[in-house]
């Protein structure tokens, strides 16, 4: 079964848990600026919305590498970063709608969400559940529930 991350931002207070923990499982660093997940904020509005890379099946990114770099891993169907062939010509970040690969000044190469094995560390230090690790068949479940309650989704009688 595949996962993916659930992101809710109608749940985030911009905490920034998120990108701490992610930091520091890839970084062992706390240190936000090198988080692969990142929190927008609307000042117009006060709404944090967390947002990272969405592991997405026509992967821009993994076409679009002339050397191959990145890659799918068969296990969580993460599109992984291999630095080691990773030459930093940023043409991945150029290809992703996006915008969650991320140029690495300290190393010339690109860092994305891998989502941390199958374990990603911020849907574990999210306080508030915005960001979960699910089931990727449910992850607009929500999305579809809070359209049936517009029509008037009430119990049969």
């Amino acid at each position: 079964m595949q996962k993916s991350l659930h992101l809710n931002p109608e749940k985030c207070t911009g905490c920034l848990q998120c990108e701490m923990a992610c930091s520091f499982e890839n970084y062992g660093v706390f240190a936000p600026a090198k988080s692969r997940i990142k929190v927008f904020d609307f000042h117009e509005t006060g709404r944090k919305v967390p947002y990272t890379c969405t592991q997405c099946d026509e992967a821009w990114c993994l076409h679009a590498c002339p050397v191959e770099a990145i890659t799918i891993d068969k296990m969580t169907g993460a599109k992984v970063v291999n630095e080691t062939t990773c030459v930093g010509c940023k043409v991945c970040t150029i290809s992703c709608p996006f915008g969650t690969i991320n140029y690495v000044q300290e190393t010339g190469k690109v860092q994305k969400c891998d989502l941390c094995g199958g374990d990603p560390a911020c849907a574990t230090a999210c306080p508030t559940g915005a960001i979960t690790y699910i089931d990727a068949n449910w992850t607009g479940l929500d999305k579809m529930k809070a359209w049936a309650d517009k029509l008037g989704n009430q119990a049969a009688a």
